[in-house]
């Protein structure tokens, strides 16, 4: 006594067509027990048997689920994804929902976030170098800036205080990194910036596509030299209290040019 019914997925929104309406009615307390609608925006496309079964308290519904060929427990795998998919779906929907969302998790792994402004557009996040690497004693002041148009725009990053490394520029801390300059997807995250994107720079540098050709020619012509090089910028620049410094600095910069700014603008206003 059952019914197939047909799942076809169009431009996101799935269509449930019963091949036998008499035997195909599916009761909403069914999606409401998993927390679902009946229009979802995803679910793979697969076919699958609805049978009659006593009502409760048998069962908390009255229907059982089993896909063709795979057991209830694929079933409600998939309704899972269908209910992650829908999360993103809504995440994604509003830049400001996901940057308020994208920095709060960024805090609640224990990464230490210094605001600079009243926004959330600019911060400043504390990055331990990785471990097993040449940078592993390491702390560096992240800048982030975050566009208006974040996720579907990459963030802007760069390093505060100074390290040796072919694809960082000693002067701007900008980074040459692919995934965030060419290759970025909404789908990445800002702890996908620190906890693998970044690592994975500083453990895999790529002398190939250098920012400082310093490092880069060192690099690929004495590793030993260029190894010792790195261990004394550590020591040097990227100390916990050294990052503290050099971000007290830079803000300090940033205010003197500010207010002398401000007063040639008044000097050219005086007759």
């Amino acid at each position: 006594m059952g019914a197939e019914m047909a799942i076809r997925k169009h431009s996101k929104i799935v269509t449930i067509t019963p091949t036998e309406p008499s035997l195909c009615h599916v009761p909403d307390s069914f999606f409401h027990h998993l927390h679902l609608n009946s229009s979802s925006t995803f679910i793979p496309p697969i076919q699958f048997h609805i049978y009659s079964l006593p009502p409760p308290p048998f069962l908390p519904f009255p229907i059982c689920v089993r896909f063709q060929r795979f057991s209830i427990t694929h079933c409600l795998i998939s309704l899972l994804l269908l209910r992650f998919w829908k999360y993103r779906a809504f995440e994604m929907s509003s830049p400001s929902k996901r940057r308020e969302m994208d920095v709060m998790k960024l805090m609640m792994s224990d990464y230490n976030v210094e605001m600079i402004n009243d926004g959330l557009n600019e911060f400043n996040v504390e990055f331990h170098g990785p471990k097993e690497s040449l940078y592993e004693t390491g702390v560096w002041k992240i800048r982030v800036e975050l566009p208006d148009a974040y996720p579907y725009k990459s963030p802007s990053i760069g390093f505060v205080n100074k390290i040796f490394h072919p694809n960082v520029d000693e002067l701007s801390g900008s980074v040459c990194l692919d995934v965030i300059n060419q290759s970025w997807s909404p789908m990445f995250d800002l702890l996908n910036v620190f906890e693998v994107f970044l690592p994975q720079l500083l453990l895999y540098p790529n002398p190939s596509d250098p920012l400082n050709g310093d490092a880069a020619s060192l690099m690929m012509k004495d590793r030993k030299q260029y190894d010792e090089k790195v261990k004394e910028y550590c020591e040097k620049y990227a100390k916990e209290n050294t990052a503290e410094d050099d971000s007290e600095e830079e803000d300090e910069m940033s205010d003197n040019e500010s207010s002398s700014s401000d007063g040639d603008v008044t000097r050219h206003a005086d007759p």
